[in-house]
């Protein structure tokens, strides 16, 4: 008579059946943890199933290995083998044409996501509204003949600006002429002199001395014409 299904060794029998592998009883104790089983009753209960021929088992050694028996299994034959697994692989299709349309909707809800809400399209549109009036503004005036920089300030950025690229030229002249003094009689080659000493030209940081002289001659051609 097969045990009962709450008992330990209707709960062995149960995992044995469901399992349908081999198993050791450390196996089974561990896996019936949640039932609070003891190792010791765990194999008792597995022996005691042995013994009544509910479970088949091995010895290897000292060891006992449990399985199901196979008889209580419908065990198809071949062609019941072959038709699952022709039933297999049409599922395994569905799965995939699934899976598929999954992503695409996925993928078009993400899409969606990213779209702005009504409410930031209007939010965004009345921040353009004023950016764009605020430009107006500023256009107008500078087409009405607003002087926008006061003429003082104005004086003083070009004096500046003047003063700056004088001073660029004349140090970029001292260190020319002492960077060649130095290596005029250098058997070092000058590229890889310049890199070990951690000296860059202005060309090589992307800057020209000769367009901010150009702007410079420019300024001052305009200053001759104002006055």
């Amino acid at each position: 008579m097969p045990p009962k299904s709450d008992s330990v060794e209707g709960i062995v029998l149960g995992f044995v059946n469901e399992q349908n592998r081999p198993l050791n009883s450390q196996n089974v104790a561990d896996a019936l943890q949640k039932f609070n089983l003891k190792k010791t009753a765990v194999q008792k209960a597995l022996d005691a199933l042995a013994d009544s021929g509910q479970i088949s088992f091995k010895e290897y050694g000292k060891q006992k290995i449990y399985l199901a028996r196979q008889d209580q299994f419908n065990i198809p034959n071949g062609e019941e083998l072959e038709e699952m697994k022709k039933a297999n692989i049409k599922l395994q299709e569905e799965l995939a044409i699934q899976k598929k349309a999954i992503s695409e909707v996925e993928s078009e809800v993400r899409g969606l996501q990213s779209n702005l809400t009504l409410a930031e399209i209007k939010s965004k549109e009345t921040k353009l509204q004023r950016e764009v009036q605020e430009m107006e503004e500023k256009l107008n005036k500078l087409r009405s003949g607003v002087i926008l920089v006061k003429p003082e300030d104005k004086k003083i950025i070009e004096e500046n600006f003047t003063e700056k690229v004088n001073q660029w030229r004349k140090r970029k002249r001292m260190f020319m002429e002492l960077w060649d003094n130095i290596t005029e009689n250098s058997p070092k080659d000058q590229k890889e002199f310049k890199e070990e000493l951690g000296l860059e030209y202005d060309e090589d940081v992307g800057v020209n001395l000769q367009s901010y002289s150009d702007m410079l001659t420019s300024l001052s051609k305009r200053r001759k014409v104002s006055r």
